[in-house]
């Protein structure tokens, strides 16, 4: 019997188990280890910020995609990997072997400096998602003992798409939740425009969209630490922010360190063009890596759109393994299509140079979004 070990609940695996679901693989059996039972779907988080959806209408069933493909869940995490021994450790202290294995943990972000200071503003670090689910109820639960003045100010890290939508969606959740505060946002960005990587038109749609909701934008002000009632940047300015968000310095997490992994500057794991975690020894691969966590060649942009896109060729390329058969190389789009919220109704559609915005575009993202979730999550009668 070929055990197949699935490493994290990201949005590939949920396509491996559906397409283990559909067609079982004779000899093969699978265990998946995650913390719970349900993962979040990147894509429909800022709306959740915003209160837009539950916490249940944007996961991913996970635990029911694993019993449909006749898989066992293990509800623990894993914190280290020895892959010349093929088998792995959990945080309870268990060891699992493994002949195959599989990768899509996600990413987290690089925690950012901090002056000791008595006065620092609330942190929201944006990744990684699961503590994120935990975190900004508690913070919401704060803000609704805040007094009514003086104004607050929302400071957000990161000009990109993420930086961008989450500020926009938690500014318009405050405004609604407390609107007798005044609530002025601030985004800071490396990048002269926000959406970098985005054509002009993109950058000016989102430009126009920030100062509709009142949010002062500061490119080319990348962020040194965080200090005494605001945001130091790197021209030594410091910007006012009562709550900080931080959506930058995407990173691979700790635990990678710990193991005999190829992995790149940034800590994410190096895979060849099949997704196969690369190997210094010749011999058929092992262990598979995907999303987030995995250092493509060359490198692609840490978006939830790839590890969906990953997800059909992993599950294919698993099974090869499983079979002792040639896989196929992953070939990614050389543009895609970023749909992105802008908590107000409306959406803005990304395509390289080609940039438009409506509630219509929020309408078609909306639809896109819950067809996602409804896939991988059991209908009613279930």
């Amino acid at each position: 019997m070929i055990h197949l070990l699935l490493i994290g609940g990201g949005h590939a695996h949920a396509f491996v188990l559906e397409a283990f679901a559909r067609q079982p693989e004779p000899g093969v059996s699978i265990t998946l280890v995650m913390p719970g039972d349900r993962a979040p779907y990147s894509g429909m988080v800022p709306a959740w910020l915003a209160g837009e959806y539950t916490t249940d209408d944007m996961t991913l069933g996970m635990a029911w995609l694993a019993k449909r493909a006749g898989a066992r869940l293990v509800q623990d995490s894993v914190v280290a990997i020895r892959a010349a021994e093929q088998r792995v450790q959990l945080a309870s202290g268990d060891w699992l072997e493994y002949d195959q294995a599989s990768l899509n943990v996600g990413a987290t972000l690089a925690a950012p400096a901090r002056e000791p200071s008595a006065q620092a503003p609330e942190l929201l670090p944006m990744r990684p998602l699961d503590a994120l689910q935990e975190r900004w109820p508690a913070l919401l639960a704060e803000v609704a003992a805040w007094p009514t003045k003086p104004p607050r100010r929302v400071l957000a890290v990161g000009a990109g798409a993420a930086g961008c939508e989450t500020l926009l969606a938690v500014l318009a959740r405050l405004r609604a939740e407390r609107p007798d505060i005044d609530w002025q946002g601030t985004l800071l960005g490396h990048s002269a425009q926000p959406l970098p990587g985005s054509g002009r038109l993109p950058a000016w749609l989102m430009r126009r969209q920030l100062a509709r909701a009142g949010v002062a934008w500061h490119g080319e002000h990348g962020a040194s630490q965080i200090v005494d009632q605001g945001v130091e940047d790197e021209r030594g300015q410091v910007h006012p922010a009562d709550l900080v968000l931080w959506a930058t310095g995407a990173c691979g997490h700790d635990w990678l360190a710990n193991s005999d992994l190829p992995l790149d500057d940034r800590g994410f794991i190096a895979v060849t063009d099949t997704l196969a975690v690369r190997q210094p020894r010749a011999g058929p691969p092992s262990l598979w890596a995907a999303g987030d966590c995995a250092a493509f060649a060359p490198p692609l942009p840490k978006a939830g759109v790839h590890a969906v896109r990953m997800g059909p060729l992993l599950a294919e390329n698993l099974r090869h393994a499983c079979r002792s058969e040639p896989t196929r190389p992953y070939q990614p789009q050389r543009q895609v299509l970023a749909l992105i919220g802008t908590g107000d109704g409306r959406a803005i559609a990304s395509r390289g140079a080609l940039g438009i915005a409506g509630r219509w575009v929020w309408r078609w993202k909306q639809r896109i979004d819950r067809r996602f979730i409804a896939r991988f999550t059991p209908p009613p009668e279930d």
